[in-house]
């Protein structure tokens, strides 16, 4: 527990030389980009709801979903459970922490997420959720509410994130249910991350910009704003929406779809005011799946597209990945034909 991050009371200034991250990476002086990021209802049409899905995955790789059938109970159940376990006292938060990257669940600080010797402002309770039979047990008994409230909203939010799949399908003519089966048969792993004030936000970032490993995911934001996409050469702000998730496509999804939808770099600045905690839901392959292009979707013919990418088993991938970090470019380079 020594390497987890202090209460930000006991910090007037960063308490280590390796949380400044390079000036070129620092957030900026003024406001990110003023571009806005598309907020769509689940409950219109469903012609309508594709095509609007479609066209933010196509464009900014990033959206919001309301009125999504997550009961609003279950969401903020989440919100209140999850910064309760972080204040839970240290000796109850002890028998979670682990700096062995193999172990699925775990807590850690991101001490442990390091890129050429960085430090980065964040703790994270990361725990396999689903299927919930196979995995509640490893999930924490504190505070005593947590596997309840937890239960009530993973099972929902994976259906929200299988349907988003079913809809992409329909828009870019795979069978509906492309998806099902290995692609999205792993096991689902939720971050739950919790930012701590920041002396000094200026300097430092909650996570570096990267693209995410997995096929699709959905993120509990709450009301503090921090995370920002890359847009067009430039950081955007991702607005709370109140009862919202937020949606992005991870590598899998963009390696299926033949580079049709981007994985895009995102990431998190920090507060000095305030605290933020979010909850990221990852759905992910079944580790020996095999990833490639959809063969809907590359030919050899005049006008057709080729793959851009080969085909691997995610096992390889979170190996490779690993290794070369998580930056978009790095992984492009292991695996773009």
């Amino acid at each position: 527990m020594e390497n987890l991050l202090s209460s930000a009371s006991s910090h007037r200034t960063l308490p280590d030389g390796r949380f400044v991250v390079p000036p070129e990476h620092r957030p900026p002086a003024s406001p990110a980009g003023a571009a806005s990021m598309p907020v769509i209802d689940l409950s219109l049409p469903r012609d309508v709801v594709r095509a609007a899905v479609l066209d933010a995955g196509k464009d900014l790789g990033f959206f919001q979903v309301v009125n999504h059938g997550v009961p609003e109970r279950a969401m903020r159940d989440m919100e209140a459970a999850c910064a309760d376990f972080f204040r839970l006292r240290a000796e109850d938060k002890a028998a979670y922490y682990s700096e062995d990257t193999d172990r699925t669940n775990r807590l850690f600080s991101s001490t442990m997420y390091e890129v050429a010797g960085e430090r980065y402002w964040r703790y994270c309770l990361r725990l396999a959720v689903f299927p919930v039979d196979r995995t509640e047990d490893g999930w924490p008994e504190k505070p005593p509410q947590f596997r309840e409230v937890l239960e009530r909203f993973i099972v929902p939010t994976r259906s929200v994130g299988m349907e988003l799949l079913k809809l992409l399908c329909e828009g870019i003519g795979l069978r509906p249910d492309y998806f099902d089966g290995d692609l999205s048969g792993g096991e689902v792993i939720m971050n739950v991350n919790h930012y701590p004030p920041c002396p000094d936000p200026s300097r430092t970032l909650g996570l570096p910009p990267h693209c995410d490993r997995n096929l699709i995911t959905l993120l509990l934001q709450g009301s503090v704003c921090g995370l920002q996409v890359a847009y067009r050469g430039r950081w955007i702000d991702v607005d709370p929406v109140p009862g919202a998730f937020v949606v992005n496509f991870g590598h899998q999804l963009e390696i299926t779809t033949n580079g049709l939808f981007k994985s895009v770099e995102h990431r998190a600045v920090t507060n000095a005011a305030a605290a933020r905690t979010s909850v990221a839901t990852f759905i992910m392959p079944t580790m020996d799946s095999v990833i490639g292009p959809a063969e809907e979707l590359v030919g050899t013919g005049e006008g057709s597209d080729p793959p851009r990418y080969r085909s691997f088993t995610f096992r390889e991938f979170m190996s490779i990945y690993k290794t070369v970090g998580a930056r978009r470019e790095s992984v492009e380079k292991a695996f773009k034909i």
